[in-house]
C-alpha cells in the first residue's frame, strides 16, 4: 500500500509580517488623521506653508507635514499607508529598522525643505506653493520607491493599478510626470514635494553606497592634480620639448 500527502498551496499578498517602524509609522499616521479630523486647525499649525516656515519661524512644519492627511479625502492617507506597508516593510526588513527611520526621516524633511526653497523660486508655477500649506507622507513615499527601485530594479509595480512593469520603469515615469506638473503649476498634488522626496532619496542611497561623494571626491582630486600639473609644470608621459623642466 502507497502512501501519499497532498501538496498544500499557499497564497501571500503584500510583504509579508509588518515590520516594527513601519506599524508604528502607520498607526501615528491614522491617530493624527483622526485628530486632524476632530480639529482641522491642527493642519494650519503642523502642514506646511513655506511662508509659515520662513515669516513666522515655523521651523517644525518641514518634519510634522508629512503625518497629516486631508481629513475630508480618506484615498489620501488609504493610498499612502498602502504605498508604506508595500514598499516599505521590504525595505526595513533588508536595512534594518534603525537605517529605514532615518531614511525615512531624511527624505520626508528633504522633500519638504525641497518644496520651501522652490516656493523662493520667481517662476509663475511655483507662486502659489509659498502660502498654502502641504500635507501628508507622500514626499518620504516617493524616497522608498526610489530606494526599491535601486535594490529591485526588475520587480513588478502596477502601473495605475492596471499593468505590472519593473520598479526602475515605474520610478523614470513617476518622476517625469512629477517634474513636468511642477513645472505646468496646474495641479493641486505637491508634485515638488514628490520630485524632492525622489531626488533627495537618490542623492542619499548614492552616497551611502559611494557613487555621488565619491564622483565628487574623484572630480575634486582630478581638479587639483590638474592645477599643480600647471603650477609645476608637470606633465604626464613622455615630453618631445627638452628645453622645459619636469619636476
Amino acid at each position: 500500500m502507497s502512501r501519499y500527502s497532498r501538496a498544500t498551496l499557499t497564497y501571500s499578498f503584500g510583504p509579508g509580517p509588518i515590520t516594527p517602524a513601519v506599524k508604528i509609522l502607520l498607526w501615528s499616521n491614522v491617530a493624527i488623521f483622526l485628530a486632524t479630523w476632530i480639529f482641522p486647525t491642527l493642519i494650519g499649525y503642523l502642514g506646511l506653508t513655506p511662508q509659515a516656515v520662513i515669516e513666522r519661524r515655523w521651523i517644525w512644519q518641514p518634519a510634522t507635514y508629512m503625518f497629516l492627511h486631508d481629513p475630508v479625502r480618506v484615498t489620501h492617507i488609504l493610498f499612502n499607508m498602502l504605498g508604506l506597508w508595500m514598499f516599505g516593510v521590504e525595505l526595513e526588513r533588508m536595512w534594518g529598522t534603525r537605517f529605514f527611520v532615518k531614511y525615512y526621516a531624511i527624505t520626508g524633511v528633504g522633500a519638504g525643505l525641497t518644496t520651501v526653497l522652490a516656493s523662493l523660486l520667481p517662476f509663475a508655477a511655483v507662486a502659489t506653493i509659498y502660502s498654502v500649506p502641504t500635507i501628508g507622507a507622500s514626499g518620504a513615499l516617493y524616497g522608498l520607491l526610489v530606494a526599491y527601485a535601486i535594490y529591485f530594479p526588475n520587480r513588478p509595480i502596477l502601473m495605475f493599478l492596471l499593468f505590472p512593469i519593473p520598479a526602475k520603469y515605474f520610478v523614470m515615469i513617476i518622476g517625469a510626470i512629477a517634474f513636468l506638473a511642477s513645472a505646468g503649476g496646474n495641479t493641486n498634488v505637491a508634485e515638488t514635494t514628490h520630485l524632492g522626496g525622489l531626488v533627495v532619496g537618490y542623492l542619499y542611497l548614492q552616497s551611502g553606497r559611494g557613487g555621488f561623494t565619491a564622483e565628487l571626491k574623484y572630480r575634486y582630486l582630478k581638479w587639483k592634480m590638474n592645477r599643480l600639473r600647471r603650477k609645476f609644470d608637470v606633465y604626464s608621459g613622455g615630453r618631445s620639448d627638452w628645453d622645459r623642466r619636469v619636476h
